[in-house]
């Protein structure tokens, strides 16, 4: 110890100016908790509020436990190389005891403290659950066909992309893009939605799959801060055909790819080529490329395939089409011409 150097006046240690490290460090209060926090979620889809925010971020629960202690708990402003654990014991159902142990460094002073919290869970109900349970919606989208009923998988594909959709959009951080009712009717589908976005999503992503078009009809429902309140009905009419039909023209066959207004767009199954037919042209509708069987090829040559029927066990000869490669002994799907009792291949 030199001359200039200082001691502790509490220990009589060296010290450079006043206090030691060590008695510097004992002085203070690493950690403090909170004797409790409050955690607020809503029972019905367990989304949690966040100062005056609902937010669909989802943890564990023993993640969510760990952040809540650790909002707690405050670690004086010196303390560095910090280390936190939690130790939660679920008390009853809803109180969670937790344990905060916290390792530092003070002053260059190693330095362990603990202290206990309590978090208290709140139930409450989101502001999304409360619009679905008092009946809020802002439009209705309705799914029918042109000239018929709308068929088995066209409801399949307008429920699964409607709840797609609503999954998406709340996903991306839209909350009020709920759907409070999915309803199959005997015209067609109903899709209620809490948002004019969403039905806007839904009738644009059902027509792209299937084809069609949508209207818009707002009516007015009332009035707010002095904005005109609006719900609006999405009519969407699928067209007559639809995407997968094969249909007869001039004695050829060819499978519906898309539809624009009047106009087909066409996949001759004989050329292989696109074109483009109008309604008119269409002189009946043989069936959907989902409905087809499966032949099995008996035999190839040069212009001529063989295949077995798949109903009557017989071999039926057809002429090769260019776009298809059949194996022997290998499957090729077919649609069956009653009128003319022809096959066809389909693919």
């Amino acid at each position: 110890m030199t001359i200039q150097t200082s001691i502790c006046p509490r220990c009589g240690k060296p010290s450079e100016e006043g206090l030691c490290p060590e008695c510097r460090a004992a002085d203070v209060r690493l950690l403090t908790c909170e004797p409790f926090v409050t955690a607020v979620y809503c029972p019905v889809c367990e989304s949690q509020k966040r100062g005056k925010t609902w937010s669909d971020l989802q943890m564990p629960r023993e993640d969510h436990v760990t952040e809540l202690a650790v909002s707690a708990m405050s670690i004086h402003e010196d303390a560095k190389d910090i280390r936190v654990a939690v130790r939660a014991e679920e008390i009853a159902s809803n109180r969670t005891a937790c344990t905060v142990e916290v390792e530092a460094s003070l002053y260059g002073v190693p330095v362990r403290e603990t202290c206990s919290t309590e978090i208290r869970w709140q139930r409450e109900s989101c502001d999304r659950c409360s619009r679905i349970s008092g009946g809020y919606y802002e439009g209705i989208v309705q799914v029918r066909a042109t000239g018929r009923k709308i068929n088995a998988y066209e409801r399949e594909v307008a429920t699964s992309l409607a709840q797609q959709t609503e999954e998406s959009l709340q996903q991306s951080g839209d909350r009020f893009s709920f759907i409070s009712e999915l309803e199959e009717t005997k015209d067609g589908v109903d899709v209620t939605v809490g948002t004019q976005h969403l039905g806007q999503e839904i009738a644009r992503a059902i027509t792209g799959a299937l084809g069609g078009r949508f209207t818009t009809h707002p009516k007015l429902v009332g009035e707010k801060d002095g904005k005109a309140l609006y719900r609006i009905t999405y009519s969407l009419r699928l067209p007559f055909y639809q995407k997968g039909d094969v249909v007869v023209s001039h004695g050829n066959y060819f499978e519906v790819r898309d539809i624009d207004g009047q106009r087909l767009r066409v996949f001759d199954l004989a050329a292989g080529v696109a074109r483009t037919l109008t309604e008119g042209e269409v002189e009946r509708l043989l069936g959907n490329v989902r409905e087809a069987e499966s032949a099995l090829v008996v035999f190839t040559q040069p212009g001529l395939v063989g295949l077995m029927d798949p109903k009557t066990y017989r071999t039926r000869e057809l002429n090769a089409v260019p776009w298809t490669f059949p194996v022997e002994g290998e499957p090729i799907r077919v649609l069956r011409d009653e009128e003319q009792d022809r096959l066809v291949i389909v693919g």
